[in-house]
C-alpha cells in the first residue's frame, strides 16, 4: 500500500482517534447530540489537524526542542481562531451549536498528540496525510455516534423526522448518559469485529499471547513453515 494512502487509511480504521485510540473524548461526548453537530466538530477538527500538521512538519528543524509544545499550541491555537471566525461568519446557526467546544479544539489531545508523536518527525506530505485520516477518523466516529442518538433520542436524522409517527423518541440518547451508552457499544462493536478478523488470520501454532511468544513477529513463524 502506498505510504501516503496507508496514513489515510491507519487513521480512518486502524488507529481511529475514538474507536481505537479513545483520544478527544470531551467533543465526543459533549456534542453529538446530532448528527450535524457531529459532523461540524468533525471537519473543523479535521482543517486544524491537516495544517497544524503541515505547518510543524515544515517547521520542525526550526523549532527548539525545549519550547517544542508551546510552539505547537501557538500553531495549533492561530488555526482555531481562523476556524472559528469563519465558522462564525458562515455557518452561525453551527458556531452556536458547538459552542465553547470550537475554542476547545486547541487543547485537543488528537491535534498535540499528533504534532508530537508523527508531524514533527515526518515529511510536510505525509503529515498532512496523516492529519487528513486522523481527521476522517475522528469526523466518521462523531458522525457515527451523533446519527444513533439523534435517531433513537429525537427519532430524526438531520433534523428530518425518519420514524414512524407512533415512535416515542429515547430521549435519554440525547442527554449524557446516551453518549457514554452509544460509544460504549460502537467501540465494543468494532472490537468484536477487530478480534474476529485477527483471529482468523493467526498463524498455526500461535496461541494468541504476543507477550510471552519467543519470535519477534508472526512473520517468524510463517517463514518457519514455509521452510
Amino acid at each position: 500500500m502506498n505510504k501516503y494512502v496507508e496514513r489515510i487509511y491507519n487513521g480512518i480504521i486502524k488507529e481511529n482517534p475514538t474507536f481505537i485510540l479513545v483520544l478527544g473524548m470531551c467533543p465526543t461526548l459533549a456534542v453529538t447530540t446530532s448528527m450535524k453537530n457531529g459532523i461540524g466538530m468533525g471537519l473543523s477538527t479535521m482543517v486544524v489537524l491537516v495544517f497544524s500538521n503541515l505547518l510543524i512538519s515544515l517547521l520542525r528543524k526550526m523549532i527548539p526542542d525545549q519550547v517544542r509544545i508551546p510552539a505547537y499550541i501557538v500553531v495549533i491555537a492561530s488555526l482555531v481562531t481562523v476556524v472559528e471566525l469563519l465558522m462564525k461568519a458562515f455557518i452561525p446557526s453551527l458556531y452556536d451549536a458547538l459552542g465553547l467546544y470550537i475554542p476547545l479544539i486547541v487543547v485537543n489531545c488528537i491535534i498535540l498528540g499528533r504534532a508530537e508523536a508523527y508531524a514533527n518527525k515526518s515529511t510536510p506530505a505525509l503529515a498532512a496525510c496523516d492529519g487528513i485520516g486522523m481527521g476522517l477518523g475522528f469526523t466518521l466516529a462523531l458522525t457515527l455516534i451523533g446519527f444513533f442518538r439523534e435517531l433513537i433520542g429525537a427519532g430524526t436524522v438531520l433534523g428530518f423526522h425518519v420514524m414512524p409517527s407512533g415512535y416515542q423518541p429515547v430521549s435519554i440518547f440525547v442527554r449524557a448518559p446516551g453518549a457514554f451508552i452509544v460509544l460504549g457499544a460502537l467501540i465494543a462493536i468494532l472490537n468484536g469485529l477487530n478480534i474476529r478478523n485477527n483471529s482468523s488470520k493467526k498463524v498455526e501454532g500461535c496461541d494468541g499471547d504476543c507477550c510471552s511468544c519467543g519470535k519477534h513477529a508472526c512473520s517468524d513463524r510463517t517463514a518457519e513453515q514455509k521452510q
